[in-house]
């Protein structure tokens, strides 16, 4: 059985992401909890530097699949960029901003998905 369009995608982004060295990387379904997205990817760059680059592989990665976010947020700088696939929002902070946001703490309810390289 295939994983559905979006479980792919956050798969495919996770697995770019960790090829850039992300840290703490997460993915949180939401589906039962939240009507925003099904999946939220969320995971850390030591610097902008890093951010920007783990943000701009996931876009172009993507991309050259035919894939396009329908919205983007945040630069590198702000310390948190956002990338809204639909079903699949992609959150790339620094360490510092990801602890005051919380996100997986808001989202707690939210099972894991597992992901492997």
């Amino acid at each position: 059985m295939t994983a559905p369009a979006g479980e792919a995608q956050v798969r495919h982004a996770a697995r770019v992401a960790l090829d850039k060295r992300a840290l703490d990387l997460v993915v949180l379904d939401v589906q039962g909890v939240s009507g925003i997205a099904d999946y939220f990817l969320v995971c850390s760059g030591g610097s902008t530097t890093h951010i920007k680059t783990i943000a701009d592989a996931i876009r172009d990665e993507l991309r050259s699949q035919g894939v396009r976010p329908r919205h983007t947020e945040g630069v590198p700088e702000s310390g948190w960029v956002l990338l809204d696939y639909g079903t699949v929002l992609v959150h790339v902070f620094l360490e510092d901003t990801r602890v005051y946001y919380a996100l997986e703490r808001l989202w707690g309810d939210a099972p894991l998905l597992s992901i492997e390289r």
